[in-house]
């Protein structure tokens, strides 16, 4: 008897442990956003020779900055509906001498806002950099 109800026990706490997936009818689970919203707008207004000042104002600040290479930016936005599947995207910006080179990820610009060249080709055309300026005190 003991042994039939410790076997009891046992399966009932691992049951307990599986049943992420379960919900309540009625429950409402909330929308959970995390990390850096990036839109394609902010995707097109990114040129090649922009400084990292200019690209913190157009895209924020990075979600993540690597320790050993201060030359590279990551951005990622995951967002998860309230029990549905989670979605994310990430965006990594690259600087050489302090002027945007490349990015990388989920987003692409638009064709006609193009202003980086293919990966392939590996030339970086001069391109000066538009003046990015604040939006005027209320």
């Amino acid at each position: 008897m003991k042994i039939l109800i410790l076997i009891c026990t046992v399966l009932t706490l691992c049951a307990c442990g599986s049943v992420s997936s379960f919900s309540f009818p009625g429950v409402y689970r909330i929308d959970v956003p995390q990390g850096n919203i990036i839109t394609q707008e902010m995707v097109d207004q990114l040129r090649p020779g922009l400084s990292k000042r200019q690209v913190n104002f157009i895209l924020g600040t990075p979600l993540l900055r690597d320790t050993f290479d201060q030359d590279r930016w990551d951005y990622m936005y995951s967002y998860q509906p309230g029990g549905g599947e989670r979605a994310q995207e990430i965006l990594t910006v690259y600087f050489a001498d302090g002027a945007l080179t490349k990015f990388t990820g989920d987003f692409e610009q638009t064709p006609e806002n193009l202003q980086f060249p293919a990966q392939a080709s590996g030339n970086t055309p001069a391109v000066t950099a538009p003046a990015v300026t604040s939006p005027a005190p209320r």
